[in-house]
C-alpha cells in the first residue's frame, strides 16, 4: 500500500484530511509516466485520474488536421482527468506527458465514490477545478494577444513551479508543438531569453538561470494563474 507521506508528494492528495487520504491510499497505483506517453486521446472514456509528483502532464486541444495546442499543465499541484468527477466520461482534449518523472492514479470508480461523498474531497476538487480553468481562460488570451516571448516565459515558469529544480528537459519541437507555433519562432525566442541570461539552453535541456528576470519579462498571465492557484489550493489541509 501507498504510504501517506509518498501520496503527499502530489499537493492535491496532501491537502486531503488524513482520514480521507487513508481511505484512499489501498486504492493509489503508482505509476511510471515516460516523456511522450498518452493518458488518454480526445474523445475518450477516461478510466482513471492521475496525480502527477514529479511529471508534468500537458493538456492539448487536437485539430482534425493534426495540428495542437496546450491549454494547461498539470503537475504536482494537482489532478488529470476533471472530466470523471464533473460528469463527463470524456473531454476533447488529449493530455501527453511533457516531462518524465512518477505519479498515482485512480481508478474511475473508486474516484467518482469519493467525490460524491461531498464534504472536504468535492470542495477541494472543485476548488481545483477552478484555478484550472483560470489557467486555460489566461492561456488562450496570452496566445491571443501577448508576444511569444512572453508566452515561452509563462510557460517556463509554469513548469517551473511543477518540477523542484531549475532544470527542464524539452525539445523546442515540442515546446512548439505546445505553444502552436513554429519551430523557428521557438528557436529565436529562447535565443533572445539565452542572450539576455535568463535561461541556458543546450541539447534539448533549458536551465533558468534568472528566475526573477524571467518573472519580470513574462506578461501578467502568469502572476494571474499562479495568485488564483495560491488563494484556491493552500498548503493546509482541506475543510
Amino acid at each position: 500500500m501507498v504510504a501517506v507521506v509518498d501520496a503527499e508528494a502530489n499537493h492535491l492528495l496532501a491537502a486531503l484530511p488524513e482520514t480521507e487520504l487513508r481511505r484512499w491510499l489501498p486504492r493509489l497505483e503508482p505509476v511510471d509516466l515516460p516523456l511522450g506517453h498518452v493518458l488518454y486521446e480526445s474523445g475518450a472514456t477516461l478510466s482513471h485520474v492521475y496525480f502527477p509528483t514529479t511529471a508534468i502532464v500537458s493538456l492539448l486541444y487536437v485539430l482534425e488536421n493534426g495540428a495542437s495546442a496546450e491549454i494547461a499543465v498539470v503537475g504536482k499541484e494537482g489532478i488529470v482527468g476533471i472530466s470523471l468527477f464533473m460528469g463527463g466520461e470524456s473531454t476533447p482534449n488529449r493530455a501527453v506527458v511533457q516531462s518524465a518523472g512518477k505519479g498515482y492514479r485512480l481508478g474511475a470508480e473508486a474516484l467518482k465514490s469519493e467525490f460524491n461523498r461531498a464534504g472536504p474531497v468535492l470542495h477541494l476538487l472543485l476548488r481545483y477545478t477552478q484555478a484550472l480553468i483560470t489557467q486555460m481562460s489566461q492561456t488562450a488570451v496570452c496566445n491571443r494577444h501577448h508576444s511569444l516571448d512572453q508566452q515561452l516565459c509563462r510557460w517556463l515558469l509554469l513548469s517551473l513551479d511543477r518540477l523542484s529544480g531549475d532544470q527542464l528537459v524539452m525539445t523546442q519541437e515540442l515546446i512548439s508543438n505546445m505553444l502552436g507555433v513554429r519551430r523557428e519562432g521557438v528557436t529565436e525566442a529562447a535565443q533572445q531569453l539565452q542572450a539576455a541570461g535568463l535561461i541556458r539552453y543546450a541539447r534539448g535541456r533549458i536551465t533558468v538561470l534568472d528566475r526573477n528576470r524571467l518573472e519580470q519579462r513574462s506578461c501578467e498571465c502568469y502572476a494571474v494563474v499562479k495568485k488564483e492557484y495560491d488563494r484556491l489550493l493552500p498548503d493546509k489541509q482541506a475543510k
